[in-house]
């Protein structure tokens, strides 16, 4: 009995928001959020949005309106609850470049690997839950794993997705 009890325990999963005492709304769920970098590659980007939506296991999917240019997938990642209405989320995606006019030639075309951007975020719940405002910073990587330039710091305004 002890050890299908540590069983069951050890096979539930773990909550984005397990350490939570209170009652307060959670981060779970679909959002839209208007950015502005102030420093980086993309500071000069003045309409970027990103959509996200937050999981309840405390993993997260994140889509840009920059996405197709130059094309890369969504990004990945990780959110947890810190304390209060505050939440941290970290999440990767890839970068894509064009390919030189030598791999042109010896591949299928399209766009070719070149590192992958970092994203950590630091969120601020609304009291109501239904926005938040954030800090954020990027940085890239090539693909040997070194920094690249264009490392970026800014703050976003987000909205809850409802009917």
């Amino acid at each position: 009995m002890l050890f299908v009890t540590l069983l069951f325990t050890s096979c539930r999963l773990q909550s984005d928001d397990s350490n939570r005492t209170d009652l307060s709304p959670s981060l779970a769920g679909a959002w839209k959020e208007k950015l502005q970098f102030q420093t980086g590659a993309f500071g000069e980007i003045k309409d970027l949005e990103f959509m996200y939506v937050f999981n309840a296991g405390g993993t997260m999917t994140e889509s840009s309106n920059y996405d197709a240019a130059p094309p890369v997938p969504p990004a990945y990642g990780v959110w947890k609850h810190v304390d209060g209405n505050e939440y941290e989320a970290k999440y990767e995606f890839y970068i894509t470049r064009i390919p030189s006019p030598a791999e042109s030639k010896s591949s299928s075309g399209g766009w070719l690997p070149g590192g992958h951007g970092v994203l950590k975020e630091k969120i601020t719940l609304s009291p109501d839950g239904n926005s938040f405002t954030s800090t954020i910073l990027y940085e890239g990587f090539d693909q040997s794993g070194k920094p690249m330039p264009g490392a970026g710091e800014g703050k976003g305004q987000g909205i809850r997705l409802q009917f």
